[in-house]
């Protein structure tokens, strides 16, 4: 199965990384040779990749500020006298003595060339990251039970994850988190984020958080712990309106979906609401899966969009085609600014393909595809490598998912337990 956003593993290494390998031995190179012999290094204006043609664009580079910076570093630079180091890459064990070692720079320098993108989803693991964002996915971890990501710059709470720690302390999908503990998450990574939430057991955790329509910002203690994610509820309503509540796209999710189906067949009910509220995402497979129940066979589901010159690359995910019910069945689907990835691939295929209407708010947008590529035995790179589009040609991680019936959902309401988005969604379906 493909997790949305992330594809794993690939033994791909782009032109580009390539080339900073054999920065990596020149940096030995220009160790050994000196100062005054780096006129030679001066001179090179780009790296060619004899199995990758470089653009015109790429032919013309100039490397030569690199080296003065490099040698500059070499000549002049002091390290602080409190031991501390500037360099983000640093070991524990460096970070004590002050010292940086070449290859914590060749680190940072491809660090800094991946960061030039601009795209907060594309990252540059050196070994003690990678080890981390390994464990991550593989779901050895403890923390505070909530999805982040990046909105506008800015670190952001996808959704608190039901039945956490986070959601019990009051965190919501869409605050903006400021601070995690004394470290301002300005320019901070995902995954530096994540290293900052985790810890022990039973500790605390403190977020100092922006929350719209608060004023000011606030401070929001979570107590860490082993979290369990839950996938699905369902509940037959005493209108006759049977909701499905789905939690995430896991790789159990299809089997239960099927199982909450079938109860939504003997329940005898046409009128069916799946709450994709909060829900992160999770794999591509489970998507198609859960979607392909509503739809013909054939019938696009989401395009993974390469980019401009790539066409050829694309790939088209359609229906398997089980669509077992027929126009008959009447259906919504909520979302909100939780709803993220695969959670926004459904909700936009069946909104597109006319099966569903959606309520709620506009949704997360994250939409982008990520590769991780190993770069050496013990560093990785995760890539934004391509985008999805709904079959209309959404851009998701641009636009999101905007419902047809927008219901915002504020403090209020969530303090005397009204749910105006799920009563304005069994109020279309009783209405038809």
């Amino acid at each position: 199965s493909t997790t949305i956003g992330m594809k794993l593993p690939s033994k791909t290494l782009p032109f580009v990384f390539l080339s900073l390998l054999i920065i990596g031995i020149s940096f030995l190179a220009g160790t050994y040779v000196g100062y005054e012999n780096r006129a030679g290094i001066l001179k090179v204006s780009g790296l060619i990749n004899k199995e990758t043609p470089v653009t015109a664009q790429e032919s013309l580079v100039d490397f030569s500020p690199f080296w003065d910076t490099w040698n500059a570093i070499n000549e002049k630079y002091v390290p602080a006298t409190n031991g501390a180091t500037s360099s983000p890459q640093a070991s524990s064990q460096e970070a004590t003595t002050g010292e940086v070692t070449a290859q914590d720079k060749v680190w940072g320098a491809i660090q800094g060339l991946v960061d030039s993108l601009g795209d907060p989803y594309s990252v540059f693991l050196p070994p003690e990251d990678s080890e981390v964002f390994e464990e991550n996915i593989q779901g050895n971890f403890g923390g505070v039970g909530m999805e982040i990501g990046m909105r506008d710059d800015t670190l952001t709470v996808i959704t608190p994850i039901k039945d956490t720690p986070a959601e019990r302390a009051g965190i919501e999908a869409g605050d903006k988190i400021l601070k995690i503990g004394d470290t301002i998450t300005a320019d901070i990574s995902l995954e530096d984020a994540v290293r900052l939430i985790r810890g022990e057991i039973g500790t605390e955790v403190v977020f100092t958080i922006v929350r719209e329509g608060r004023k000011g910002p606030f401070d929001v203690a979570v107590k860490r712990a082993i979290i369990t994610i839950p996938t699905i509820d369902t509940e037959l309503r005493k209108d006759g309106v049977f909701v499905i509540q789905l939690y995430n796209f896991s790789g159990q999710s299809p089997r239960l979906f099927r199982e909450s189906l079938r109860e939504f067949v003997l329940s005898g009910s046409n009128k069916l609401i799946l709450d994709l509220r909060g829900n992160p995402g999770g794999f591509l497979e489970a998507a198609v899966e859960i979607s392909s129940w509503f739809l013909p066979a054939g019938k696009i589901i989401v395009t993974e969009d390469f980019g401009p010159g790539k066409e050829d690359l694309d790939i088209i995910y359609r229906s398997r085609g089980y669509d077992v019910f027929n126009e008959n069945l009447k259906m919504a689907i909520l979302v909100d600014k939780g709803s993220a990835s695969a959670a926004e691939i459904m909700a936009g295929a069946l909104a597109e393909h006319k099966v569903a209407v959606l309520v709620g708010d506009k949704t997360f947008g994250k939409g982008s595809v990520q590769e991780l590529i190993k770069i050496t035995q013990d560093t990785s790179l995760k890539l934004t490598v391509a985008h999805w589009r709904t079959p209309e040609g959404t851009l998701i991680s641009k636009d999101g998912i905007t419902p047809l019936h927008m219901v915002k959902m504020t403090d209020e309401d969530r303090e005397k337990k009204k749910d105006p988005q799920l009563d304005k969604a069994v109020a279309l379906l009783l209405s038809q």
